[in-house]
Parts: structure tokens; sequence; C-alpha cells
């Protein structure tokens, strides 16, 4: 497998990261034993949040007294100083560490700047200067942003969705973060979900050499799969080329990635799942999708004010009370059997 150098950093590792948010929906022990799996498995880049409830407890668990063996990423999605300090003491704390090799503004909804007024840039730059990370970074969901980050020069890393769903203008970011030397970390690379074939989706990154990605990890399962790339990875043919272009049609358009950054709903509307639940019907079995209980949370939509704060929150700019509508007739065709998944 590709070693990827993430820009200036110099952090070295295979092209297979790990995604440590669906951790949090484990046991401890059960997520200790996976990530120490990856570990043995080669895998050496580890991505959380401190968002993701007890995600940094855990890897705190797996890795304490070996940070020097792997390389850990963690993020703040505070909006002043001192919610910053705040959140960087507690994941060091629940890390069981002194220092963060990449620490990053979460889901940025803008570029932070040194003077700005802020002091959100500054107490980064404080934070590497007292030794408590070692490179700055961002993750952001709007194009906009990202673009402004690498451009600005202040950060080493981007962390941006990427996945053989990109646009064109995602696209383009992969590549200007190459010209930058910014290093490119793709999350959402199996596009919440509505990628299938994970063979596929490798072997469309890896047509990148600068491209991260890190793959959402909770079963074990999961796991074999990524580390079985480690020795052969998948390579782009004319059978995967011609699936992802099959793909690529099928989910041209406006969709929703299921991130969950609406929520919550002031009517109370699962939003993350209900506006991509005709994708879902059709891309997974369908069978848990038209559950009793799934069946209710879809009747919420009846309920929806329309008051568009979803709108006004969404990364990718959607219109979700518009596709929580058209999502609802059509899964009310599916329960009728005039639809057939």
């Amino acid at each position: 497998m590709r070693q990827v150098t993430l820009g200036t950093t110099g952090i070295t590792v295979p092209q297979n990261g790990f995604g440590a948010l669906p951790i949090q929906r484990v046991t401890k022990a059960e997520a200790v034993e996976l990530l120490r799996a990856a570990y043995e498995g080669g895998m050496r880049y580890f991505d959380t949040a401190r968002a993701y409830s007890d995600s940094e407890e855990k890897l705190g668990e797996a890795f304490h007294g070996m940070w020097d063996k792997v390389y850990l990423a963690t993020k703040t999605h505070a909006k002043t100083p001192e919610g910053f300090w705040q959140d960087l003491e507690t994941s060091l704390r629940l890390l069981q560490t002194d220092c963060i090799d990449v620490y990053q503004f979460h889901c940025a909804d803008q570029c932070w700047r040194p003077g700005d007024g802020s002091g959100m840039y500054e107490a980064m730059l404080a934070a590497k200067q007292q030794g408590k990370i070692r490179h700055i970074g961002v993750t952001a969901h709007k194009i906009k942003v990202a673009f402004e980050c690498v451009e600005s020069g202040l950060y080493e890393t981007m962390q941006f969705p990427f996945s053989y769903l990109a646009s064109e203008q995602e696209i383009k970011l992969v590549k200007l973060c190459k010209e930058k030397n910014v290093g490119f970390i793709a999350m959402k690379g199996l596009a919440g979900g509505l990628i299938n074939r994970s063979e596929a989706a490798m072997a469309y990154i890896a047509q990148y050499d600068n491209v991260l990605p890190i793959w959402g990890i909770q079963r074990e399962q999961e796991l074999g799969e990524w580390l079985s790339y480690m020795q052969e990875t998948p390579a782009m043919d004319a059978e995967l080329a011609a699936y992802i272009e099959n793909e690529q049609k099928e989910l041209s358009g406006e969709f929703c990635r299921g991130c969950g950054y609406c929520m919550p709903c002031p009517a109370g509307i699962m939003i993350n799942q209900c506006a991509r639940m005709s994708l879902m019907l059709r891309r997974a079995p369908s069978k848990a999708w038209l559950t009793p209980a799934m069946q209710a949370e879809m009747k919420k939509i009846e309920g929806c004010l329309n008051c568009r704060k979803c709108t006004t929150k969404c990364p990718y700019e959607l219109n979700t009370p518009e596709l929580l509508r058209k999502n609802y007739e059509d899964y009310k065709k599916v329960l009728a059997g005039e639809v057939t998944v």
C-alpha cells in the first residue's frame, strides 16, 4: 500500500486511516479491541474529535503509553478561546497524552485568521508553542471555506468529504492541496453509507497520492475489509471504472449525506436518515428501513414546521424540507406496494 505524507507535517502513514467516530456506539472493551487490531494490521493514523462523545476516552485506553507509535488527530468545535482551551485540556486528559499530532478546528464555517478579533488562531499558535499540539489543521464541509483555508497558508492539513461521488470542485480542492503542500484528509469516503463497495472506494482514492482516507469503522468485519487492502490495494480497472461511472450517474444531484449537522429538528424529525430514505431503501437491506419504528419516524415529516433551520445548518446547502417531502412520498409508495425496492 502507498505511503502518504500529509503536506508539510512530515507525517507519513499508509493510505488507510481509522475514523473513530463510530466507536462511540460500541462498548469500551469492543472499541479497544478494534483499535488495537487496527494498529496490529498496519493502520497508523487515528482521527477523533471532542464532539464524538467517548471516542477520545476509548482511544486513550487503547493507546496510552504508545502514542509514539501512531499519529493522533482530534478536533475542537469551540468558537471562543476559552472553549478552545477547555476542549484541548479535556482531550489531552481523555486521550492520556501530553501532545496531539494534528489539532483541528472542527467543521469550520469560516477561516480563522490571526488578527480577526476572535483569538481562535492565536490560541492554536499558543498551544503549538506550548508543545500541546504539533500541527494546525481544519475540517470543513463548505467548499468555499475549504478553499479559503487552503489558500490562506495558515493550515497544515485540510479534512474534507471526498469519495468517488466528488464534484469537480472537490477534485479541484484536492489538487490545490497538493499544489500548496497542504495535507488532504478524506472523510466520508463512503458518502455517509451510500457507497457499499469498499474496494471501489479504495481504488478511487488510491488514484490520488496526496489523499489520506479515514474510514469510519465500528465492526470487526469492516476493519477486516480495510486491513485486507494493506497487502493488496484495489487498483482501478475497467470493471471498477464502469461501476463507479454508473454510481456517479445514479447519485448525481442533490442528496443527503447523513452527516447530522442539521439536527436537532424542532419537529423531532430524524432528518439525517429520513432525508435520504429513498436511497437507503435501494442501497442497503431495505427491511431495516421499513420497521414500525422507522415508519413512525418517517410519519413525523407530516409535522415539518418548514422553519428551515435545517437548511441554514446544512453544510451542503440542500433544500432539506423539500428532500424530506420527496422521500416521504416515495416511502409511502413503497409501503403500499406501488414501488418495489
